[in-house]
């Protein structure tokens, strides 16, 4: 268990260092076509309320909210209008970060549908608690190997192309350390970081002779 909330800690970590996305950013990971059909939805809802609160007023029958604003139409529309927008937000919000949640476990490596599920649930009885879940235990975006700029994940050690160093750690205390530190910030050790690896050239297309 303690290797396991050591690791844990330790991918927390990592993803702070290297993600830096602003929160524009993210959202530009929401499907576009969410944005559109919550509008559609809003407008829809709209229509369909404000054409039967008017109705009540000609046909004599109950209008929102109650019968003291029957001598006012137009403050009664105002204020149906005020409470299907609110459950608009409130519903398009639900939507948003449940789209959200599907996009970017899907390109972090996780199982999309397993954790938009369990966002769902536990969102449910404890407003946005799922969704503080997911966003403390997802895992890191892959990132680029800095010697090849190979795709590699984020738990490996050593880059699969270039058997790059991905993550060097210091030689007395066993902490991870930056390839640009000469010294050790929690022990002070000298660092001795090994050269990057050359890149293989590329094979020459000119014959021999």
């Amino acid at each position: 268990m303690s290797d396991a909330f050591n690791e844990r800690l330790r991918m927390i970590r990592f993803r702070r260092k290297k993600e830096r996305t602003r929160f524009r950013d993210e959202l530009r990971i929401i499907p576009k076509w969410l944005f559109w059909m919550c509008l559609g939805l809003y407008l829809l809802a709209l229509v369909i309320g404000l054409s039967v609160n008017i109705h009540g007023f000609h046909a004599n029958d109950a209008i929102f909210p109650d019968e003291s604003l029957r001598t006012e139409p137009v403050l009664s529309c105002l204020a149906l209008a005020g409470v299907i927008t609110v459950g608009a937000f409130v519903f398009s919000c639900l939507f948003f970060m449940l789209g959200y949640v599907y996009r970017d476990a899907k390109r972090r490596g996780m199982n999309p549908a397993l954790w938009t599920l369990l966002v769902l649930i536990l969102s449910g009885g404890y407003f946005f608690i799922g969704l503080i879940i997911y966003l403390l235990v997802r895992e890191p975006l892959p990132y680029t190997c800095p010697q090849c700029a190979a795709t590699v994940n984020a738990r490996f050690n050593f880059c699969p192309s270039c058997k790059y160093n991905l993550h060097p750690a210091c030689p007395q205390c066993q902490r991870e350390v930056s390839d640009d530190d000469k010294f050790c910030p929690y022990c002070a050790t000298e660092l001795h970081h090994a050269p990057k690896p050359l890149a293989e050239p590329a094979p020459s297309n000119n014959p021999i002779g």
